[in-house]
């Protein structure tokens, strides 16, 4: 398994890609296909991830045997590496990609000298919140946020001390 940072727009393509395939089969049972699409348009597009790369987030590409097999991005903060997306394809869940992409980003950390890593989770992504929570995350607390069209982000947030 290869973990690349991303640099180019064929890499951003095949992330668009991955979200797509991963998203609709993931969330539409959860938040539905109207918002699925739309936070699809508005945060994982092309046009969306190439803007978050121009600032400062971090995209990370997880490949096997040359195979895309999940992606990852960070925003480095004060004292915190915020890990803003992290997607493994459902063929590939439960191999231990998700516990490498971990580590991996905790060495960046790290190397960044941050002492934590925060996320924020879905309430109802109950297979998600389990492996954060496998990995060494804990709930630290709740935000619900607007993002426009009527939609709405329930969320937990949830650390990692390191």
């Amino acid at each position: 398994m290869i973990i690349k940072r991303v640099t180019n727009k064929g890499q951003i393509d095949t992330i668009e890609n991955l979200a797509y395939e991963i998203w609709y089969q993931h969330y539409t049972p959860i938040i539905g296909k109207q918002q699925v699409e739309y936070m699809l348009e508005k945060f994982q597009s092309v046009e969306a991830m190439t803007e978050q790369i121009k600032n400062c987030f971090l995209y990370f590409l997880t490949l096997d045997d040359n195979v895309p097999v999940g992606y990852m991005s960070v925003e480095l903060l004060s004292k915190t590496l915020f890990l803003s997306k992290f997607y493994v394809t459902e063929a590939e869940r439960g191999k231990g990609y998700g516990k490498t992409m971990i580590t991996y980003l905790e060495a960046l950390a790290k190397e960044k000298n941050l002492n934590k890593i925060s996320l924020t989770v879905n309430k109802y992504n109950t297979g998600s919140i389990k492996m954060y929570e496998k990995v060494g995350f804990v709930i630290s607390g709740s935000v619900v946020q607007e993002i426009g069209e009527g939609f709405i982000m329930d969320d937990y947030q949830m650390e990692k001390r390191l």
